[in-house]
């Protein structure tokens, strides 16, 4: 598809910006992998959908064309305040860190506790990125707590993370981030993006991800599941006996796990029941969060 250009196009908002390696920024400039990108997501007018990284606006221009309004969230100052000059663009300058993803659907309650929030009416975000990728865990782990009220994201990340986090068990790729995601969310790879796609191109090979969070994902205590899987993988050479028995066993654990097998070798749905168990959580058909529906 091509991508229409109105008189306050956003090329012009950006000119002689440089990238900044403090901020990892590595800007997409390959308009076909934009087009592919822009396909993937199929944004729809009146969908509130959320940015990160809009950096020079190359996905935000044909984004904001067809929702007719995008939020984004910057943290580079100088390219937040070029941003604003766009009226279509509600800027959020901030560390994405710090974002509290529930209060940017409209009539939100800033205060509603984003684990027990029941996610009632028919509003849901739609998130997409560039996000950098020597933060792109810390902010996987940081959109956790807001799946309820999220339709589907769209990231573009490090190839390899990408793998990670898709992973089945008995594989290499298979880890923490594919145990924690995967409870949470349906993911697959979307798109492949080569490094000559960016300014600078960086040096590793890039892909998109979809995740659409599970409709009725099984109930727990999130924190517990991460540290349940963090022992688990520390010595993934090792049998479980090695790490997470250890670990078990100070935790008062009395019930029953084979600790007889290596970290990649448990399904999620293993480390799930395990996590429950540890917290008290019996399963429930109806989670702590209400779960945006698959789309």
């Amino acid at each position: 598809m091509s991508a229409r250009r109105p008189p306050h196009s956003a090329p012009t908002l950006h000119e002689g910006h440089r990238a900044r390696k403090r901020f990892g920024q590595h800007f997409l400039s390959d308009q076909t992998i934009v087009e592919a990108l822009v396909s993937a997501i199929a944004p729809r007018p009146g969908q509130f959908v959320v940015e990160i990284g809009p950096g020079l606006a190359a996905l935000t221009q044909p984004l904001v064309e067809r929702l007719g309004h995008l939020t984004v969230i910057e943290l580079d100052r100088d390219l937040a305040q070029r941003l604003r000059a766009h009226p279509q663009l509600r800027v959020i300058e901030s560390d994405v860190l710090r974002v509290d993803f529930a209060s940017l659907l409209p009539g939100a309650d800033p205060a509603a506790d984003p684990m027990g929030a029941d996610g009632t009416g028919s509003a849901r975000l739609r998130i997409v990125g560039n996000l950098p990728y020597n933060l792109s865990s810390p902010i996987l782990f940081h959109l956790l707590p807001w799946a309820h009220v999220v339709q589907d994201q769209h990231f573009m990340l490090q190839k390899e993370v990408i793998e990670r986090m898709v992973a089945a068990p008995c594989s290499a790729a298979y880890g923490r981030l594919s145990v924690v995601l995967q409870w949470r969310y349906a993911m697959e790879n979307v798109l492949l993006v080569p490094p000559q796609s960016f300014t600078p191109p960086p040096r590793v090979d890039s892909a998109v991800v979809r995740m659409v969070p599970h409709a009725q994902p099984a109930a727990l205590h999130w924190p517990t599941l991460e540290d349940t899987v963090r022992v688990a993988f520390s010595q993934r050479r090792k049998l479980l006996r090695h790490s997470l028995g250890h670990w078990l066993t100070e935790q008062g654990y009395g019930g029953r796990f084979d600790l007889q097998r290596r970290a990649e070798e448990v399904p999620v749905a293993e480390y799930v029941a395990l996590a429950q168990a540890l917290a008290g959580t019996a399963p429930a058909t109806q989670p702590p969060t209400q779960a945006a529906e698959s789309q």
